[in-house]
């Protein structure tokens, strides 16, 4: 049985080194979601230096996206 590592967001430096791909992982705290729209505007505040609507250090933002359901399922996989 794989170990369940437990992490707390925002994450420190000495967690990140620490994970590996293929761990599993389970996360505490706030996890941000966002398509290629968020992503663009993030850029763009950014590149204007603009205060960003959130910290993101140690943050944790899962790229998200709609996906076809496959038949007989009722949503995306």
């Amino acid at each position: 049985m794989t170990d369940i590592k437990k992490v707390t967001t925002p994450l420190d430096d000495e967690v990140i080194i620490n994970l590996r791909a293929g761990d599993s992982v389970s996360i505490t705290g706030y996890i941000y979601t966002g398509r290629d729209a968020a992503h663009k505007r993030l850029i763009e505040l950014i590149e204007n230096g603009q205060e960003l609507p959130i910290k993101l250090k140690g943050q944790i933002i899962y790229y998200v996206g709609p996906a076809p359901a496959k038949p007989g399922y009722p949503c995306g996989s």
